[in-house]
C-alpha cells in the first residue's frame, strides 16, 4: 500500500533540521570540529556551525535531513518523511541500524552503469591516441590495467553505431564505477550513465606505495603527461587522477580513499575555467581539516591550453629537431 503525504507534510520532511535530527537520534555520529561538526562514518560531511547546514565534500553538494536519510541511511522516500514528520516509531531501519562498532550502513543503490559493448579487433582507439600523441607503452599499460578499450555507442535510436575510446574507473576491489566516451571519429564526448564521478579515471603509480597524486581535468591530459614524462625522462611516481571536468568531488573522493597521499599537484586547463578552478579546489583543500597537511601546487600547461597540446607541441619540436639533425648529417657526409 502506498503512503500518500499531503504537500504540507512532503515540506515540513524538506524543511527538517538535520543537526536537530541527529542529535535526538545519531548523536554519537557527530564529531566536534573546531567551530563545525563532523560526521564520524562520513568524514567530508561537515555541519557548518555559522551558516547552519551540511556540506558533502565528497558528493560537491549541500544535504538536508531527507537527503541523509535516503543517501546515506538507505531510506526510502515514504519512510524518511514519515520518520521526519513523526509518523515513523523512533527504531533504525536494518539498512540505517548504526552504532559506534556497526560498519558503515547501507547506502541507497546508485543507477546501473551500463558500459558500452566492446569492440572485437578493436584497432581504431589505439590509432586514435596515437594520433593525440599518446606512447604506445602507456596506451598498453591502460589496457592491460583494464582502464581503456573501444566500445561500440548508439548516439540515438536511430542512429549508427560509432566506435568510442571508453576510459573506465574502478573502486578499491576493482569494480568499474565509473567510464566515459570520447569519439574515435565522431564528436561524442560525455560520461556513461550511471558513472560515478566519486571513481573517475585514474591511473596507477608503476611503484606502489606512492604518497603524490597529479590532477587533469580529462583522461586524455592525463596519458599525455605520462608520455611527456617518459619522452622527456625525468622520474616521477604518483598516480594520475581525472576529473571528468573541473569539479572536486572526484578528487576530495580520491583522498578519502588514500589517506596516504601528502602531495596533490593540479594540471587543470590554462584557460579561464582551468585557472580559476584550480585555485578554488586548492583553498578547499587547505580549508578542509583533514587535508591540511597535504601540499598542493597548481601547473597549467607551459604552452598550449591542456597537457595534450603542450605534449604534441613537444613532439612536433623532437620531429623538427631530428630533422635538423638528420640534414646536418647529410651535408656533413657529402
Amino acid at each position: 500500500m502506498t503512503t500518500r503525504f499531503t504537500k504540507k507534510q512532503i515540506q515540513q520532511a524538506r524543511q527538517a533540521d538535520l543537526f536537530s535530527y541527529l542529535q535526538a537520534n545519531e548523536p554519537v555520529v557527530l564529531k566536534k570540529d573546531g567551530r563545525n561538526y563532523r560526521h564520524r562514518e562520513h568524514d567530508s560531511l561537515v555541519y557548518v556551525t555559522a551558516k547552519n547546514f551540511w556540506y558533502w565534500n565528497s558528493r560537491g553538494k549541500s544535504i538536508t535531513a531527507l537527503d541523509y536519510l535516503m543517501e546515506i541511511r538507505g531510506y526510502s522516500f515514504a519512510e524518511a518523511v514519515s520518520r521526519l514528520i513523526g509518523d515513523a516509531p523512533a527504531r533504525a531501519s536494518p539498512q540505517a541500524a548504526y552504532s559506534q562498532n556497526d560498519s558503515k550502513p547501507k547506502q541507497q543503490r546508485p543507477a546501473k552503469l551500463y558500459l558500452p559493448w566492446p569492440k572485437k579487433c578493436a584497432t581504431g582507439y589505439f590509432k586514435y591516441l596515437r594520433k593525440r600523441g599518446i606512447s604506445a607503452r602507456v596506451i598498453q599499460r591502460c589496457r592491460e590495467l583494464g582502464l581503456l578499450y573501444e566500445g561500440k555507442y548508439k548516439p540515438k535510436k536511430d542512429e549508427k553505431i560509432v566506435p568510442v575510446c571508453v576510459f573506465v574507473g574502478k573502486d578499491e576491489a576493482g569494480k568499474i564505477k565509473f567510464a566515459c566516451m570520447r569519439g574515435i571519429y565522431e564528436q561524442v564526448k560525455k560520461d556513461v550513465y550511471g558513472s560515478d564521478k566519486a571513481f573517475s579515471f585514474c591511473l596507477p603509480p608503476e611503484k606502489p606505495r606512492s604518497s603524490q597524486v597529479a590532477v587533469f581535468e580529462a583522461p586524455i591530459d592525463a596519458l599525455s603527461h605520462a608520455t611527456l614524462q617518459e619522452l622527456d625522462g625525468w622520474k616521477w611516481n604518483g598516480y594520475r587522477l581525472s576529473l571528468g571536468g573541473t569539479s572536486h568531488v572526484a578528487l576530495f573522493a580520491f583522498l578519502e580513499r588514500h589517506p596516504e597521499i601528502r602531495r596533490v599537484d593540479l594540471y587543470l586547463d590554462n584557460d579561464c575555467a582551468g585557472l580559476k578552478n584550480a585555485r578554488k579546489i586548492q583553498a578547499m583543500l587547505r580549508d578542509n581539516p583533514g587535508f591540511k597537511d597535504i601540499r598542493v601546487g597548481v601547473h597549467p600547461p607551459r604552452e598550449g591550453k591542456d597537457y595534450n597540446e603542450m605534449l604534441q607541441i613537444r613532439l612536433q619540436q623532437v620531429s623538427k629537431n631530428n630533422r635538423r639533425r638528420r640534414e646536418k648529417q647529410a651535408a656533413f657526409s657529402m
